[in-house]
């Protein structure tokens, strides 16, 4: 069938898009989440539906590229955009963990876990100076796996798991440190969509320590007062940092318009669901109530900002589609 040929207008589209295109998973599965938070379960569940077709997609072209491409494989394994397979797993993952899919989520995080410590060597031993935003790509993956650990050890009531998720979440934010000293800071005013990581990495670590806050409990007595004073400390310090970054870069966007779609929009998409999600994650942990409104407005915001790149992603690849087809 033509639709179905190695060379069909569908099949070349697909294989021009870079690694980085999990983004687009990334910000439909945290939109899933926080739909979730804000009682919105059925648009939550079709969030989740959309990005567990994505993710299927990218996986299998992930596998093909392994075994047929190796050397294409191996050089997009290199850049920053490898690590979104790991991120867009574990977010996948806590959707399903907060759905009560608890085996589906322990699966994905399983195989997240099999992922990260290879593509973070090889991402990291290609780092420059000056890189644009997806250098934050390795605290995001980390610390995805300390917030879908954190989710599964409450909800399995597994210590381990909320001890494993406690030192990747510290990891993750020595990575993000890293990651800082790298980031080429004029990407706030010229890229395209990849600079939000610089914060959604901080609201994937704000929503890691809100998880492993909520993960406590009299059974399993994970934190003595000491530990618990610290990660609140810390987590409500990282809900501050991530609003700051919000809105400066907001305010560039508004300054420096770049109203163009390009698939690194999607990784726009993914912090600002991330930063809602982030913030009724810790009003809940905190017991701060009031946080709950401003999180629910930046979740429409979010959802906006979804539903505007998809429009461009569909416009795009129409585009393509005709482009490449057989005349």
């Amino acid at each position: 069938m033509a639709g179905t040929s190695p060379h069909s207008p569908l099949r070349v589209w697909w294989t021009r898009h870079p690694p980085a295109a999990g983004a687009a998973v990334m910000a439909t599965a945290i939109l899933s989440v926080g739909l979730h938070q804000a009682g919105h379960e059925t648009l939550s569940r079709i969030a989740l539906v959309l990005g567990s077709a994505a993710w299927l997609g990218l996986a299998a072209d992930f596998a093909v590229r392994l075994l047929r491409e190796r050397a294409r494989w191996v050089a997009e394994a290199e850049t920053p955009g490898a690590l979104t397979a790991v991120a867009a797993t574990t977010v996948l993952g806590a959707g399903f963990s907060a759905h009560g899919r608890q085996p589906l989520a322990e699966a994905l995080l399983a195989l997240a876990a099999l992922l990260w410590p290879v593509l973070i060597v090889l991402v990291m031993s290609h780092w420059t100076r000056r890189m644009p935003g997806g250098v934050f790509l390795g605290c995001v993956a980390t610390q995805g796996l300390a917030v879908l650990g954190a989710t599964l050890a409450a909800a399995e009531s597994a210590a381990w798991l909320a001890h494993t998720a406690l030192v990747l979440f510290w990891l993750g934010l020595v990575l993000y440190g890293v990651a800082l000293f790298r980031f080429d800071p004029r990407q706030v005013l010229e890229s395209h969509g990849d600079h939000w990581i610089a914060g959604g990495a901080l609201a994937i670590s704000a929503l890691a320590g809100a998880r492993l806050i909520a993960a406590d409990s009299a059974s399993l007595y994970l934190w003595n007062d000491d530990d618990l004073g610290v990660l609140r400390a810390v987590t409500a310090t990282l809900l501050v940092l991530v609003l700051a970054w919000y809105a400066v870069l907001l305010t560039a966007e508004c300054l420096w318009p770049r109203p163009r779609y390009d698939v690194r929009r999607w990784a726009t998409v993914f912090p600002m669901g991330m930063v809602a999600a982030a913030t009724l994650s810790v009003s809940d942990a905190l017991d701060v109530s009031w946080l709950r409104t401003p999180g629910e407005v930046l979740l429409w915001v979010a959802v906006a900002a979804w539903l505007a790149v998809a429009a461009g992603a569909v416009a795009e690849a129409r585009a393509a589609l005709r482009s490449t087809a057989p005349r």
